[in-house]
């Protein structure tokens, strides 16, 4: 974007801020028919700082600031863990965050610009996509070591800040289909599985979309259950402490919590855990359609619920806590069984 498109980005900006003060920067560029990546680059409404170098980089150093908050979100869930950055592996195009509270997986290859921001106080690191969506970010707290925050920040900065280049998102040439070509192969392949890792590439070997090969899956292995099934699922396993696994993705990244949810509060269409260290936050009205998935591995079945949105995109899965080597919860397959009309393989 040239001087002259940043500065007339900068006044419509401002002209819709002064007429609708408390749109969030995601909502304010969708209006501005920007992307987030380019309003922070150009200032409108916000302090930044360019960080240089490449994601892996920025993220090997991440370890030093102490205990922050992570956020990872797609459109209709966003995902908040505080706790500090441990384990990192960030040596290639797929990352691993590994702490007991940040657990996180990224992909790398589509992450292009990198900012220290302050917005209305409010210090981040944020991390965006080649497209200019927003992967990543990484909020400062009461908590974190301000005199490594900002060390970081001074060691990675560049002397100024560029205009972002747009790449938008191109989807691939062999497009993938809802019914797979052959119903009975994926089927064997699926009852087969050793590890909950390998459905992805089962669903890229069969040519099928996710929820195509859910709905052709038959009930033993996948069953569509009630829109209300989310709410029913996090009441029951806050009334039993039940602890289960999290999972918010976007195309750069998993953000996974992991444990028990306790306060749970509707506010018009987002049902919400607001916990001390886990926030959810899902637009339960953008969910088209809910599912009981079961796997099976070498641990035994895994079963988790994954709501859909209108365009089959995945908004968020939920499984019971378990680790590898370690049968999943009795409660948590009781429980999601319950949500079913039908019984799932065993």
């Amino acid at each position: 974007m040239e001087q002259q498109g940043i500065d007339t980005l900068r006044q419509r900006h401002q002209a819709l801020v002064e007429a609708h003060p408390t749109l969030r920067i995601r909502d304010r560029a969708q209006r501005l028919g920007a992307t987030e990546a380019e309003l922070v680059a150009a200032g409108c409404g916000v302090t930044v700082r360019q960080l240089g170098g490449t994601a892996q980089q920025l993220f090997r150093d991440l370890g030093s600031l102490g205990t922050v908050m992570a956020l990872s979100r797609n459109d209709h869930a966003v995902h908040e863990r505080h706790g500090q950055y441990q384990g990192i592996e960030a040596d290639g195009p797929v990352g691993l965050v590994l702490g007991p509270d940040i657990d996180l997986r990224m992909f790398f290859g589509s992450w292009r610009h990198f900012y220290a921001v302050t917005e209305n106080g409010r210090d981040s690191l944020q991390f965006f996509d080649k497209a200019g969506e927003a992967v990543h970010k990484i909020y400062r707290t009461d908590a974190t070591d301000a005199a490594a925050w900002q060390a970081y920040i001074d060691r990675h900065a560049v002397e100024a800040v560029s205009p972002v280049v747009v790449e938008p998102v191109v989807a691939p040439a062999d497009a993938e289909a809802d019914t797979p070509a052959d119903v009975d192969a994926l089927r064997a392949q699926w009852q087969g599985l050793k590890d909950t890792h390998d459905f992805f590439a089962m669903l890229r070997q069969h040519k099928v979309s996710r929820l195509g090969a859910l709905r052709h899956a038959g009930d033993g292995l996948a069953q569509q259950v009630d829109s209300a099934a989310v709410e029913t699922v996090l009441r029951s396993a806050a009334e039993s402490l039940l602890p289960i696994m999290c999972f918010v993705a976007n195309r750069g990244i998993v953000q996974i919590h992991t444990g028990v949810v306790n306060r749970l509060v509707r506010t018009g269409p987002w049902f919400n855990v607001l916990d001390e260290t886990f926030n959810l936050h899902l637009n339960t009205e953008a969910v088209a359609s809910s599912w009981v998935v079961n796997k099976p591995t070498v641990d035994g079945w895994v079963t988790s619920l994954e709501l859909y949105g209108a365009g089959g995109e995945l908004i968020v899965q939920f499984f019971g806590e378990r680790k590898p080597g370690k049968p999943e919860l009795v409660a948590w397959r009781t429980l999601l069984q319950s949500l079913c009309p039908t019984a799932l393989a065993a």
